[in-house]
């Protein structure tokens, strides 16, 4: 057909904007590693993941003799791992008739592209919703909704506490939190019409952070969690050095009911007694316990109920990296936030550099009769056609390569209301 280019230009192009409008989480989330995927400077592919480096810390020296900070460089892996794909089928007459000019595009675009591409915004915010189980950092009664602005207040409030820079920050919240906390603005009333989602999706800027509703917030269902767990041993403290790699650490316990499959599930939070959190910058005791994220499924074992329970932050009780304000002693207590097998939503607010989303330009097949690729404002779509002789049916396919990073989970906190 004369105008295939044509039509391929508009397809990918409407295909893009869709998607891009269509985001929200992906829209708030840091981007800035998303060009390092591409070739090096001798044409040399980067593979699937960059490395990203930890951000340091330093305690200032006192006095007039200088205190020179020993290097603890760290990386994590920014990883792209994610291929969405999805064909549309379009005869030679629908391409004929319905794709020549402005209006046609327009009719394709929302019949056809529109929803495609809103379900693959879906999946992307859905991937980033899910981070969540990588946040140690959590305030409020599980079970129980935002309804109250105090309730929204707890989580800025814990930022703070933690040193969390007050720009880019944002909460995202379920559609019960959502209308929960609507109820406490009734007087707010925006006339726009036409919005895309990130717009609908706002509420009013509430304590330095922008607000928006999501379907994607996930709910997090707690292990098992029975039993009288212990910590299982005194000095279990690690060093930054031995931790950097993963910021994690295995921390023995037991007294958990035995031989239980998923005692504890990753995304869990506890607190160890009489191991409190610290400020960040200068190491001072703050007035509450440090909260642990477990990061992967643990099972007890028989007799004791013993437990290897892979968790973070790690347990580092001195230096510029500390996190806590002690080890914690033999059989010290355990707490599990939320009852074990009940499900809780897990809204958060978050600063931008918390999470990452990276949404790499695909490579162009050499032997497609037809294809275009756009990358705009960090959203790349590739759009692929083929024709079957036979049945006289273009077929279009496309795909977004991407990959979501927890690059500093402890710039964000979960919460839920209070009673």
């Amino acid at each position: 057909m004369a105008n295939d280019l044509k039509v391929q230009d508009i397809i990918v192009r409407e295909a893009q904007y869709q998607l891009k409008n269509a985001l929200v989480l992906g829209n708030l989330v840091s981007r800035v590693h998303e060009g390092e995927f591409a070739s090096d400077i001798d044409g040399w592919k980067k593979g699937d993941k960059v490395r990203v480096k930890r951000p340091e810390n330093f305690i200032p020296g006192e006095g007039a003799t200088l205190s020179v900070a020993e290097a603890e460089e760290a990386t994590m892996d920014v990883v792209v791992d994610t291929q969405l794909n999805k064909g549309l089928s379009f005869t030679s007459k629908e391409l004929t008739l319905f794709l020549s000019g402005p209006k046609g595009a327009r009719r394709i675009g929302e019949e056809k592209i529109k929803p495609l591409m809103h379900a693959f915004a879906n999946r992307i915010d859905s991937d980033l919703a899910g981070l969540y189980r990588h946040v140690p950092n959590y305030v409020g009664t599980p079970g129980l909704t935002i309804d109250a602005y105090p309730d929204y207040l707890k989580g800025t409030e814990r930022l703070n506490e933690l040193a969390v820079p007050m720009d880019a920050r944002y909460g995202l919240l379920s559609p019960a939190d959502d209308a929960g906390l609507k109820g406490a603005f009734n007087n707010y009333h925006d006339a726009t019409v036409a919005r895309n989602a990130l717009q609908k999706a706002k509420l009013p800027m509430l304590d330095g952070s922008d607000v928006y509703m999501s379907q994607n917030v996930k709910t997090h269902v707690v292990g098992v969690a029975t039993g009288t767990p212990l910590v299982q041993g005194a000095g279990q403290a690690v060093t930054y050095a031995a931790s950097k790699a993963s910021y994690t650490q295995t921390l023995n316990t037991d007294g958990w009911t035995n031989s239980t499959t998923g005692i504890l599930r990753g995304g869990d939070v506890f607190t160890i007694a009489g191991v409190y959190a610290v400020n960040p910058v200068d190491g001072d005791v703050l007035p509450f316990l440090r909260q642990f994220v477990v990061r992967a499924d643990a099972d007890s074992g028989a007799s004791t109920g013993p437990a290897a329970l892979t968790i973070s932050p790690p347990i580092i009780t001195s230096g510029p990296y500390k996190t806590v304000s002690a080890a914690p002693a033999d059989n010290a207590p355990i707490t599990v936030l939320g009852t074990g097998g009940t499900g809780y939503r897990q809204p958060m607010i978050f600063h931008k550099d918390a999470f990452h989303l990276a949404v790499v330009p695909m490579e162009m097949p050499e032997g497609a009769a037809f294809k275009a690729r756009i990358n705009e404002d960090g959203i790349s779509v590739r759009v692929v056609s083929g024709y079957g002789i036979t049945d006289d049916i273009s077929t279009w396919r496309f795909d977004v390569l991407y990959g979501v990073t927890p690059v500093r989970p402890n710039l964000a906190v979960r919460l839920n209301g209070t009673a």
